[in-house]
């Protein structure tokens, strides 16, 4: 049935800090014609009263405010638990908090619970599609996938990939890595509006067999996104160019293995130089700039006119559980204070 959902109505037709004069449209008395689960057509309540009919369903919202749905760019679903956790910098938060919490995501009982609870806080919080990572476990991917499903979410995921630099039993070993992986596309990727996004968490954990894993599949399977951590910690930025002395910066490891393409997307991305930026830029790579996590892990500020500058895609991430809060409103809020500074 045809519904029509009115109130202040405000939507985007391009990137306000480009366009400030355009890129919103905004109607006090608006509505939404949603015709088999799709929006048709949007404008004024009164142009639209010919819609107003007897076959039609008005869900009637005035005083409040429609808008569409957030995108949360880079998010962690299986760090649930460990928000608020408090006292480390990155490494540190890995071994003291992020590991521990992943293991138990081998049990699908609480895989499944954890994704019950996330995409609600998600939906509570008006976000309907993100970027988002489960762990190693294929049991992870699964349930995270099915309960969004259920949904009707737009949702990007993976299995993680660690093969190096990880506890034992959140490392995988690349043969039975890529059957998980393939099992797992075969099963979700296209599946409604489900995408797989190959994972590696990032480049320590990787061995260059895995990076080049995941490139061989991102070249080989149409439609394919990829999401990795970039450059978030001075002594993370030290260790990459220990584990990779061949490259010449850490996004050069990335682009080295033939990662960085338009549907890749980098977290972080702080500790940069211009270089680094002008190649994701070449290659059509995305950041997601996460700064509730990045100041509560002690990361740094991010440069977003530097990054703009370079003509490099931006998007905003909450990164729960480094994050402090589902809310895109109050991550955006943070967002703007880094820049003050």
């Amino acid at each position: 049935m045809k519904r029509i959902v009115r109130g202040a109505v405000l939507d985007f037709l391009s990137d306000p800090a480009a366009d400030q004069t355009a890129a919103h449209r905004y109607w006090d008395d608006g509505a939404l014609v949603v015709e088999d689960g799709k929006v048709t057509r949007v404008g004024d309540f009164d142009a639209l009263g010919h819609e107003n009919t007897a076959d039609a369903l008005v869900d009637d919202y005035r005083g409040k405010l429609i808008l569409p749905g957030f995108v949360d760019l880079h998010i962690h679903y299986a760090q649930v638990d460990i928000i608020a956790s408090y006292g480390a910098q990155l490494l540190d938060w890995l071994e003291r908090y992020t590991f521990p919490a992943e293991a138990k995501f081998g049990d699908s009982a609480h895989a499944a619970a954890a994704a019950e609870f996330f995409l609600d806080e998600l939906l509570r919080n008006g976000t309907t599609t993100a970027s988002v990572f489960p762990t190693i476990h294929p049991q992870s991917v699964d349930a995270f996938f099915a309960a969004a499903r259920r949904r009707n979410m737009r949702m990007l995921a993976g299995k993680v990939m660690m093969d190096r630099n990880c506890p034992a039993d959140l490392r995988d070993d690349l043969v039975r890595g890529e059957a998980d992986i393939r099992a797992l596309i075969d099963r979700w990727h296209g599946k409604g509006r489900l995408g797989y996004s190959l994972t590696p968490r990032f480049a320590p954990t990787s061995s260059p067999g895995q990076l080049a894993l995941a490139a061989r599949l991102l070249a080989e399977i149409p439609g394919l996104h990829l999401q990795t951590h970039l450059a978030e910690n001075r002594d993370e930025v030290r260790w990459v160019a220990e584990l990779f002395p061949e490259a010449s910066s850490y996004t050069d490891v990335y682009a080295q293995a033939g990662l960085i393409g338009p549907r890749s997307v980098f977290a972080h991305a702080i500790h940069m130089g211009d270089a680094d930026f002008a190649a994701l830029a070449q290659a059509g790579g995305a950041i997601a700039f996460c700064p509730t996590s990045n100041l509560f892990v002690g990361s740094g500020l991010f440069d977003l006119r530097r990054a703009r500058a370079a003509g490099v895609r931006i998007g905003v991430g909450t990164d729960v559980g480094g994050g402090t809060s589902y809310s895109m409103l109050r991550t955006l809020a943070e967002a703007y204070k880094v820049l003050q500074l």
